[in-house]
């Protein structure tokens, strides 16, 4: 393996490792471009050489041995194009390109797929296919839910890490937060930098990002989009298979966001894939025009051994009702952003005023299969201008321990007094919404009036087994995870003041739909690379 540097149509130089395979050639390549240091692929490079591929592994635009200045997101579409050019222009290579990546560097490999922007590059700066697993879409994407609020920790976990540095400190954001326990809580939010004690010049500038992700036009090189149900990216990984101009494939396992290596309590045997292996394969199917069009993919049912089609998703075929939730706290509460609901904690109060509403529901007489999407449909009001309605499904095990099932977060600037949105909701049926989608709330609370609230949970697969007790929470912050809505109307990353809110749920109004399957079993079941590489 030798480092060399290519150089960008600009002049700046940009540190790439090549490894070759033995023999004459010439060969199909891969290109790995990431922020996190080219260093680290060297084994992964080693691995698809030894298959017949020239792997290379590029430090992107001012990252660790490559020169240029750092800007994440801004360069990657003409960095990428030359790089596939140079690759092209090589005497080992047969012209086709698999770029691939994972998280920022599934970015990377995304803005080569189609023509480079504004370069004037075609054809030669467009890969033939490539894997993008746990994607980060871009910087709008990864700084904010679809619903409006901010993904604060995450996001001021990573920018320590690497925002506007050359190299990386993984532990930037623990080491801060040991010094300073109440880091995150300080306002405004956008003071964090001064309080890490380092320049952080981008950090303003990411929560003013709005151009969110779009896939190239047809005709698109093959896709291969990797996630886990555990991974904070994982309904971006759904919706860039499901945008997808040309051959998609889906692989979708009980994993957060190191897949494999991050494993979900519920992951199975059958669910410790060898990727690294299921890559090749499907690059050789991809590179060789064996895929079907369209979409295909294989899901991971948490929970048991089973690996489903990732058709499943959206087509579950029967209804089962769930019974009624009992009212452990609430409907009323207030959310008070001086004293948020935690998203690191999992244990409720059990005395003092209620900061949520809290539901559960009767031990499951037998095992339930949940695959595909789950929302809350929500009638309720609010006291202030602006809201945020959080919704967080717990499985109780039988031995009452608690595990996340789903979170949704949603930004309401009307407060929710008596402004319409979306439909009816009816409880206790199939609330009209199609089928496979099951209705868990109501508890005879007397309605009032509201406005109606619908709160995306992602999408679930998973077998819980019998015994599991379902809690459902409403609240109105997820903090660290999310910034506080301080309730003023003030922007959470510059507002200095907060606001406690009085909030109401009317529960006979309201509903948590979700994706009940029948059992699934082994005639339901794919094979993982077959499902992929078909």
């Amino acid at each position: 393996m030798n480092t060399r540097y290519l150089t960008t149509p600009d002049g700046t130089r940009l540190a790439t490792d090549l490894q070759l395979p033995d023999g004459v050639g010439p060969f199909p390549a891969v290109l790995i471009r990431t922020p996190y240091d080219r260093l680290r692929h060297r084994a992964e490079l080693r691995g698809w050489a030894a298959r017949g591929f020239a792997a290379l592994a590029q430090d992107v635009r001012g990252r660790h041995a490559s020169h240029g200045k750092w800007h994440p997101y801004r360069a990657e579409a003409e960095d990428g194009a030359a790089a596939l050019e140079w690759i092209r222009r090589q005497p080992w290579s047969d012209g086709r390109v698999v770029a691939c990546g994972a998280s920022y560097a599934a970015h990377c490999a995304l803005a080569i797929a189609g023509d480079a922007p504004g370069t004037g590059r075609t054809g030669a700066a467009r890969a033939d296919a490539v894997i993008a697993a746990v994607p980060a879409l871009g910087a709008a994407e990864t700084a904010r839910e679809q619903t409006g609020p901010e993904r604060l920790f995450a996001r001021a976990g990573w920018w320590a890490a690497h925002g506007d540095r050359r190299d990386s400190d993984e532990s930037a954001l623990a080491k801060a937060l040991a010094d300073d326990p109440a880091l995150l809580a300080h306002l405004p939010v956008r003071d964090l930098p001064r309080r890490i004690g380092r320049e952080l010049p981008s950090w303003a500038g990411l929560w003013s990002q709005r151009q969110h992700y779009a896939p190239p036009p047809a005709p698109c090189p093959p896709l291969l989009a990797v996630g886990g149900t555990h991974d904070p990216f994982a309904e971006d990984t759904l919706r860039l298979w499901r945008g997808w101009n040309g051959p998609a494939r889906l692989l979708l396992g009980p994993w957060g966001h190191g897949l494999t290596a991050e494993p979900g309590s519920e992951a199975g045997a059958a669910h410790w894939l060898r990727i690294g292996e299921l890559y090749v394969d499907w690059a050789r199917a991809a590179l060789e025009g064996g895929l079907d069009a369209g979409r295909a993919g294989a899901v991971a049912l948490g929970g048991s051994e089973l690996w489903l089609s990732a058709d499943e998703l959206a087509a579950v075929p029967a209804v089962h009702s769930l019974d009624g939730m009992r009212l452990l706290r609430g409907p009323a509460f207030r959310a008070d952003p001086g004293l948020p609901v935690r998203s690191d904690d999992l244990e409720v109060p059990r005395t003092g005023p209620a900061d949520r509403c809290l539901l559960v529901g009767a031990p499951l007489p037998r095992p339930l299969d949940l695959l595909g999407p789950a929302e809350a449909r929500l009638r309720v009001t609010a006291d202030t201008d602006c809201a945020d309605w959080v919704v967080r499904l717990v499985a109780l095990t039988v031995d009452d321990v608690a595990a996340p099932l789903a979170t949704g977060v949603v930004r309401r600037a009307s407060g929710g007094r008596g402004s319409g949105v979306g439909s009816a909701l009816a409880s206790g049926s199939d609330s009209g919404v199609g089928s496979g989608v099951a209705s868990a709330v109501g508890s005879g609370v007397a309605s009032g009036v509201g406005s109606e609230v619908t709160v995306p949970l992602g999408h679930l697969a998973r077998r819980l087994p019998a015994g599991t007790r379902l809690r459902l929470e409403i609240a109105g912050h997820h903090f660290p995870a999310h910034a506080r809505n301080p309730h003023t109307g003030a922007d959470p990353l510059t507002a200095t003041r907060l606001l406690a809110s009085e909030r109401t749920v009317d529960l006979a109004a309201s509903a948590l739909l979700l994706p009940v399957a029948p059992p699934r079993n082994l005639t339901h079941a794919v094979h993982p690379v077959q499902e992929i590489c078909r």
